[in-house]
């Protein structure tokens, strides 16, 4: 097991950005309505915030960092590092990451690099960039995720499409040598990268004519190989048959119970995924915060955008311990034991 204990690291604020534009999968008229009823009522999604095609991923990270260097008057110099986690960057080089650390007008000292993950990247972002700072003693530090998924689903895709929305997130880190250590379990299997994946468009399968050819798989699912493939049952399956285990392991690791934390905040893959998890731990469903509803799957961003929009208040003025939980695409998958100190959660951002 890959375990990880990073001392002297607190989270300090989380500001999360999505786009102004709406859409409700009651509107999603590819399939009947009785479908739609039944997919809102399993995966828990009825509204996702879909980015129009100027917006990128980083323009969302690139608002809640701001939002949380201005509203918080951060001292731009003292952030010594910068890591941005995304599926979605803005090219295939030069590194987001570096973009971005210019356009945050943050010193040329700045260490900046960018992480390819997808839903297992803010656990793993959090676990890469909390080392680093640990190991360089560094000040601050800005962990920038999100994806804007929707650029790949076929709008006639029912197992694709009415899934996925799009958000920017940015996460405040400071070294504090009072700050109670973090735990991490990190894990990967890729025997199982074909359960999601755009097949074409990468190295290994360039753009070619056969590409752009819309193909019938099954009702209700036409698509090309440009466009996002989800081998739904795969997923959930994997979900179910590694998330519980990398839970409790890290448990054991860090002697800790669940009794113990506050909140548990999983990925928002979909509610009958997250519920059958939250139900074999035997969580209390109160312990688990959804942001499903509103905002759909939004990938590496979810774990944070749920902690903006439905925790802000738990967080302000007091101690929290939370476990965080992320599984996906790779496959890939991970949890975090974090304690949290007067945590900082601003208003969510929308842009246009």
């Amino acid at each position: 097991m890959a375990y990880l204990t990073i001392p002297n690291i607190q989270i300090s604020a989380i500001s999360a950005c999505v786009p102004k534009n709406k859409e409700s999968n009651r509107d999603f008229n590819w399939i009947s309505e009785k479908e739609r009823d039944f997919l809102i009522q399993t995966t828990g999604i009825e509204y996702r915030r879909i980015a129009p095609k100027h917006i990128t991923t980083s323009d969302m990270c690139f608002a809640s960092a701001e939002n949380l260097l201005s509203t918080l008057n951060i001292n731009r110099d003292e952030i010594e590092i910068l890591l941005f986690v995304s599926q979605s960057p803005d090219y295939f080089l030069p590194a987001t990451s570096i973009i971005l650390q210019d356009k945050l007008k943050l010193s040329k000292t700045t260490m900046a690099f960018d992480i390819q993950l997808g839903c297992s990247g803010y656990v793993y972002g959090l676990s890469v960039i909390s080392n680093l700072m640990n190991s360089g003693k560094f000040k601050k530090g800005l962990l920038l995720v999100g994806d804007k998924s929707s650029f790949s689903p076929s709008k006639t895709d029912k197992s694709t499409y009415p899934i996925f929305g799009d958000a920017g997130t940015a996460t405040l880190l400071e070294y504090d040598s009072k700050a109670e250590e973090m735990h991490f379990n990190l894990q990967s299997d890729g025997a199982g990268y074909k359960a999601i994946i755009i097949p074409d468009g990468g190295m290994r399968n360039s753009y070619n004519e056969e590409s752009d050819k819309m193909i019938e798989v099954a009702p209700g699912i036409v698509r090309n190989r440009k466009n996002l493939e989800l081998d739904g049952i795969e997923v959930f399956n994997f979900s179910l048959r590694e998330a519980v285990p990398n839970i409790t392991n890290l448990l054991q690791h860090n002697q800790t119970n669940l009794e113990q934390y506050d909140f548990f905040i999983f990925h928002q893959a979909n509610k009958l995924m997250n519920e059958s998890i939250r139900k074999k731990l035997k969580i209390d469903p109160k312990k688990v915060p959804y942001s499903l509803k509103q905002f759909g799957n939004t990938s590496s961003a979810s774990i944070p955008l749920t902690m903006v929009t439905e925790l802000a208040n738990e967080f302000s003025n007091k101690k929290t311990t939370i476990l965080l939980s992320a599984f996906g695409v790779g496959l890939s998958w991970a949890s975090a034991s974090v304690t949290c100190n007067n945590l900082k959660c601003l208003p969510l951002i929308e842009i246009e």
